[in-house]
């Protein structure tokens, strides 16, 4: 018997992104507020009468990679319940979206040794921010703030792994938050329409992240998936590198989306410092293996990554938002080459880091 006033799939509500700046709480009709923008996985629980669906942003069931949320949505959350949120791993005070990740297992795998290992080396938390049916009755339609309410109410006496995202309606506060909050590893603001419905696929929600550039070097490149008209290779990314304070060169992430026509003109750009021998990298013999300096990811595994090694020569400015350890967290975005900088000068030094606040006092409002 089911409970629930609708099942899954549903679409998320999304939000767009409108810059680094905290937009005013009069600039849409009937008012903002504004909540934590956390880093994790998007997911929607749904509460039947026995049983429990994680949707993640892909009409999936992520319920068997997580059986201690699915455990304790059982136990929390009343049946006819589904409520959005975000997946998270979190502790030593941040928010730790690689180890999250690391939860993720083929589904063949579901009630195996390896997922109850995950469970305990990486367990997840998750941090509601809206309620979208209680109790049975679909709450879709109602104001933002209506659902806000209700999910305040039906989160009275959560324990962890569950947690309500804090939200004001101060401009001033939600700036704050802005600037001390990335130092626990969130990734900016979401300022919510108070008026509006839930609007399944639509970005009625508004996104603010952190904008920032630094130099870097561009150290390699790596093949787009499909070759230029001419059936030779295109650039697809650029691997790019920043030195630590003993002179090591750090891969710290990649600057893809480019378009066509740039691909097909980079490769060109590049082709004067393609090194023949490998060997005279910093990174050595460094062809097709999972790890560089810096560098650690079980995505890597099983996925082409031949690169075109280059002479660590050329300093781009790339943009990006924030960083995760000593990577980027997100693809950056090429802006232009810095012909006028030293290679050496791009270095860790440069970036704006965030001084540490712990996550809990985030959850603690």
């Amino acid at each position: 018997m089911t409970v629930l006033p609708f099942g899954p799939p549903v679409p998320h509500m999304l939000a767009k992104p409108v810059g680094a700046q905290v937009p005013a709480p009069d600039s849409v009709p009937g008012g903002l507020f504004y909540e934590p923008k956390w880093d994790g996985f998007r997911a929607l629980i749904f509460r039947d009468t026995e049983s429990v669906v994680i949707q993640p942003r892909r009409a999936e069931d992520l319920a068997y990679a997580f059986p201690e949320i699915v455990e304790q949505a059982l136990a929390q959350l009343p049946p006819g319940t589904v409520v959005d949120g975000e997946l998270v791993s979190m502790h030593d005070g941040r928010l730790w979206f690689e180890e999250l990740g690391m939860r993720l297992r083929p589904r063949s795998e579901a009630g195996g040794w390896k997922i109850a290992e995950l469970r305990l080396q990486y367990p997840a938390s998750f941090v509601a921010f809206d309620l979208l049916a209680s109790a049975g009755s679909d709450l879709r339609v109602e104001p933002n703030h209506v659902r806000r309410e209700a999910l305040a109410a039906l989160a009275k006496g959560w324990r962890d792994p569950f947690y309500v995202s804090p939200a004001t309606r101060d401009p001033h506060v939600a700036t704050e938050w802005f600037t001390v909050f990335e130092g626990a590893g969130l990734d900016g603001l979401i300022a919510r329409p108070s008026n509006a419905p839930y609007e399944p696929g639509k970005r009625t929600l508004l996104k603010v992240k952190h904008a920032r550039t630094a130099d870097v070097v561009v150290a390699g490149w790596r093949p787009y998936k499909n070759p230029g008209k001419d059936g030779q290779p295109v650039v697809g990314s650029l691997i790019l590198g920043l030195y630590d304070d003993e002179g090591r060169l750090h891969h710290v992430g990649v600057a893809s989306s480019f378009t066509e026509k740039r691909r097909r003109e980079l490769v060109d750009e590049l082709a004067p410092y393609e090194l023949l021998d490998p060997a005279d990298h910093p990174w050595g013999a460094w062809q097709g293996q999972a790890r560089v300096p810096g560098m650690v990811s079980r995505w890597s595994g099983g996925k082409d990554l031949s690169w075109t090694p280059l002479r660590v020569e050329l300093v781009a400015e790339v943009g990006f938002d924030h960083m995760e350890g000593d990577r980027f967290r997100h693809v950056a975005a090429f802006k232009h080459w810095r012909p006028d900088r030293d290679p050496a000068s791009c270095t860790y030094a440069q970036l704006d880091r965030p001084v540490r606040f712990d996550v809990s006092q985030v959850l603690g409002g």
